[in-house]
């Protein structure tokens, strides 16, 4: 029996990427899958939905052509079509790990992994020894347990994204990041949408002020947004469903032909063994210390396993630490500067502490703020909804944290995700040159309101 020295359990941006990593460092390595390489992130979750994303942008474009003094003639989608083109990205992308498993010599093994021991897997019949394990398993939806669950028309995000029938109307349980998004899409789309949450929609870890600005845009794109609802059940009404939630008046509930459930993940270690290998848990997540290690010498794990940042590049980030440090090296996981990003319309974007982190903290801070409305290149691009918000050390001068609702906040935000995990200063972004007219000076001209005051809009 060949024995490996690492072998990644899961196949997904985490672990597809720990594997790579590895092998660059001459590594031995196999990967384990069930499924399809790619992992929800590349499967069902990041890539197709931006794709629908993407789609849904030329759409909303196409249908303001007139006021950029383009004459089109009908505009229609076709989600058909839409999902045909989604499905070719995926396809293309996943064809593109294959091809980076064969080219670093990674063996792909298909089948679930279970843990026989911290040198030997098994995958169906197969037996592999291995020196070091990365368990990266991902996570699974966790819908509400209630009646009506499994009603037909109440869809998972992954049926969502096999719809080739645009619904009239949607009703979005839950306002997760992932729930927003496609109540977004499906709404541009055409369908008569309804998001019905307990709590206020802020998006979380996104400044709550950045958080509050943008659920006002969702009535302007006719999504109604129900705050203060329990739901209970799922129930039929006439050919669509019925959401329904208890107040002090009375039962209540909205009505539609699907219902979407998008109320978050849970980790996924299903048929591992860990509990044999006496793996420590918290929760249903794998524990583990600042070098991703389990208590069990010489077994990782990284990414959504962990629950805690349940996002694709941070699984990738621990995978490559992990990777380091079941080769021997010695690097530990910091996750001051993690980049969340939301891509509705507008996107928003946060990286560091909020404001409220700050003050719930005490540490002194200053915070200044710089609307896209003053930005030239927003307003060529009659896209000016939206700021940028920048948190600061008030004595250091060092950024602690930006939030950005806007155009491609999603790419501005790399400079703030670079500037918190440098220390670098407002002054440090400030006093670098920034090429005009683009979206970055948007954040240029919030750091100078860090200092002695933006150059193209007044004192905050």
């Amino acid at each position: 029996m060949t024995e490996k020295d690492i072998v990644v359990i899961g196949g997904g941006p985490g672990g597809y990427v720990a594997a790579i990593h590895a092998a660059h460092l001459g590594a031995e390595v196999a990967v384990i899958e069930k499924d399809r390489l790619g992992g929800t992130c590349l499967n069902r979750g990041c890539i197709p939905t931006k794709a629908l994303v993407r789609s849904v942008e030329v759409l909303l474009e196409a249908r303001r052509a007139n006021e950029f003094g383009i004459e089109v003639g009908s505009i229609e989608a076709s989600l058909p079509r839409i999902m045909a083109r989604k499905r070719r990205i995926v396809d293309r992308l996943v064809s593109g790990v294959e091809q980076l498993m064969k080219a670093n010599k990674i063996s792909v093994h298909r089948g679930a992994g279970c843990i026989l021991s911290p040198h030997l897997i098994k995958v169906d019949d197969t037996e592999i020894a291995t020196r070091k394990i990365i368990i990266a398993t991902g996570s699974e939806s966790s819908p509400l347990v209630i009646d009506g669950l499994h009603l037909p028309g109440v869809l998972t995000t992954d049926d969502i994204l096999e719809l080739e029938e645009l619904p009239q109307s949607l009703v979005v349980i839950g306002g997760s990041h992932v729930g927003v998004e496609f109540a977004s899409i499906f709404s541009a789309l055409g369908a008569k949408t309804t998001i019905v949450k307990r709590r206020h929609l802020l998006l979380e870890p996104v400044d709550e002020e950045i958080g509050r600005r943008f659920a006002q845009t969702l009535s302007r794109q006719g999504i109604e947004v129900i705050i203060g609802a329990a739901v209970k059940a799922i129930r039929k009404a006439g050919a669509g469903l019925k959401v329904v939630w208890d107040t002090a008046e009375g039962e209540h509930g909205v009505e539609g032909e699907m219902v979407l459930m998008a109320t978050g993940r849970r980790p996924y270690s299903e048929g591992l063994g860990l509990s044999e290998l006496g793996v420590k848990m918290d929760g249903g997540a794998i524990d583990v210390n600042e070098r991703l290690e389990t208590n069990i010498d010489g077994v990782y794990a990284i990414g959504d396993v962990l629950g805690k940042h349940m996002l694709a590049h941070v699984a990738s980030y621990e995978g490559e630490i992990a990777a380091e440090n079941a080769l021997g090296r010695r690097r530990l996981a910091d996750y001051r500067a993690v980049p969340t990003c939301v891509f509705t319309f507008p996107v928003v974007a946060g990286v560091g502490i909020t404001e409220k982190e700050a003050k719930d903290s005490g540490i002194p801070h200053k915070v200044s703020k710089f609307p896209f409305l003053a930005c030239g290149r927003a307003v060529a691009m009659d896209e000016t909804a939206g700021i940028v918000k920048m948190i600061c050390h008030a004595d250091s001068g060092k950024v602690l944290g930006l939030h950005i609702m806007g155009p491609h906040a999603d790419d501005l935000i790399a400079e703030g995700a670079l500037a918190v995990q440098l220390g670098a200063t407002a002054g440090d972004i400030a006093h670098a040159i920034h090429a005009h007219p683009t979206l970055p000076e948007a954040v240029r001209e919030t750091a100078l309101g860090q200092l002695q005051g933006s150059i193209h809009f007044g004192r905050t």
